[in-house]
């Protein structure tokens, strides 16, 4: 029965993440860019003022709300996590370097993308009985199409219920015990018989903390993660800024290598990888599972901003990937390229490849600060989720259901820390995936009204959400 299971999510996986959901996923940003005149390379400038200007600003935002600032981060903390890491790691090794220049592409097309869900979700966000804003695909689906499209908004919730315990939780917490084990086999602390005690005790810790702050309601979400999102991406870049320097007399070969590979990938890996379209798939599809454009679920922090003008909020979805992506995820690519660590083409590769570039510069104590780093991106990735699954779950079966799931989304952090994963990341990335078809058929219908907000938002016409 269970090989059954793998074999039917396998093919369904292979389709979802394959090259024609990969084609509807880059043609629906493409016409969305194609649509706004490319307004995310013609207000770039601007959109970088906006959103940098509005973080700076310390001010308290409205009940059921979040400040601008605490949403981006929000929908951060849900996307930058472990595949920065071991996601780009993975895409170099199987695509070669090329695929880092397809991951470019697909960030470049995402941020209309992400600022047309963003802005959306602002416009058609409604107030829960809790007084709390809500919003996200199922509710601009609901209020921004015919009544006959209403079950789209229904399916991306189940689908983004089914997918929050395994990719937003079990999978981190997973992440988290094999960083905190790793770092402490190194300098000989834990035996393997003392792991599965260990590993217990941070479920159960964990389990705490994540209703702790879920149970606090959108206020806490907030509060947590505009202090964890910019120390974990700050301390990162930092450290990632420092190999590329350590190594900079290699920028121009690796930057040959990334184009080349981008169109002939066996010229830079040997043959290993020799199909230009395996290179692109590997780089586009990282792209989008980091930056989760086309995913439409960033947009349902964003739809708790304090913020009256949707277009205004809507730049922070170009921001956010842009930090995720361009930034973050270069770092890393250059991080493995730079330092001459040995990539083994053709071959699935993780984190460890990643570590392997730092480690190659700062000695092994980085173990210590990657083992850090990789369970504060686990933990905020399960935050972000959390909020997620919370609105999904709500839009479904009302506000009374969102207490049990996050005691129960809290709950699932113990099975993540102690048992073996297997085929519960595969099912979860299946689910993840599927919640593409809903949001992306709903923001391809409301491109026009993406298209005359702009439009009156430049003019000085914009109408201010309630």
């Amino acid at each position: 029965m269970l090989a059954m299971i793998e074999s039917i999510n396998s093919a369904v996986n292979n389709f979802i993440w394959g090259v024609p959901a990969m084609i509807c996923i880059i043609g629906v940003g493409l016409y969305l860019s194609i649509r706004t005149n490319f307004l995310q390379i013609r207000k770039f400038p601007y959109a970088m003022k906006i959103t940098l200007g509005r973080m700076l600003k310390k001010r308290e935002a409205s009940d059921g709300a979040l400040t601008p600032f605490q949403a981006v981060c929000t929908a951060l903390a849900a996307t930058v996590g472990t595949g920065n890491v071991a996601g780009v790691a993975g895409a170099i090794a199987i695509g070669g370097p090329g695929a880092v220049f397809w991951m470019w592409i697909s960030a470049l097309l995402g941020m209309c993308t992400k600022f047309s869900e963003v802005t959306l979700a602002v416009h058609f966000r409604e107030r829960n009985k809790e007084g709390d804003y809500v919003g996200g695909p199922m509710y601009y689906i609901k209020n921004g199409l015919k009544k006959h499209w209403h079950w789209l908004a229904y399916l991306f919730s189940a689908f983004g219920v089914l997918t929050v315990f395994g990719t937003g939780n079990a999978t981190q917490v997973n992440t988290i015990t094999t960083a905190i084990d790793s770092a402490l086999y190194n300098y000989n602390l834990l035996s393997e018989d003392g792991a599965a005690t260990l590993n217990l005790v941070i479920g159960i810790v964990l389990a705490v903390l994540i209703a702790l702050i879920l149970l606090g309601g959108i206020k806490r979400i907030g509060q947590v993660t505009e202090k964890l999102v910019p120390f974990m991406a700050i301390m990162y870049i930092l450290l990632a800024v420092g190999v590329v320097v350590v190594h900079i007399g290699s920028i121009p070969t690796v930057f040959s290598s990334i184009i080349r590979g981008a169109f002939d990938p066996a010229a830079v890996t040997g043959g290993a990888v020799g199909s230009f379209f395996m290179s692109m798939k590997k780089g586009v599809s990282r792209g989008i599972f980091s930056n989760e454009a086309g995913l439409g679920t960033g947009s349902i922090a964003h739809a708790c901003a304090d913020t009256r003008k949707p277009v205004k909020q809507g730049f922070f979805g170009i921001f956010e990937v842009f930090v995720d992506t361009i930034v973050i995820c270069t770092l890393t690519a250059l991080v493995i390229l730079c330092s001459g660590v040995p990539v083994g083409y053709g071959a699935a590769a993780g984190a460890e490849l990643t570590i392997s570039g730092f480690t190659s510069v700062y000695g092994g104590w980085v173990s210590i600060f990657t083992a850090v780093a990789m369970c504060c991106f686990a933990f905020s990735t399960i935050i972000g989720w959390g909020l997620y699954g919370t609105r999904c779950i709500e839009f479904l079966f009302g506000s009374r259901a969102n207490k049990p799931f996050m005691l129960l989304y809290s709950l699932v952090a113990i099975v993540g820390a102690t048992m073996n994963l297997g085929l519960m990341w595969s099912i979860a990335e299946t689910f993840n995936g599927l919640m593409v078809i809903p949001n992306l058929i709903a923001v391809f219908l409301l491109s026009g009204v993406v298209v005359k907000m702009v439009k009156d938002y430049f003019d000085g016409k914009e109408e201010v959400s309630q």
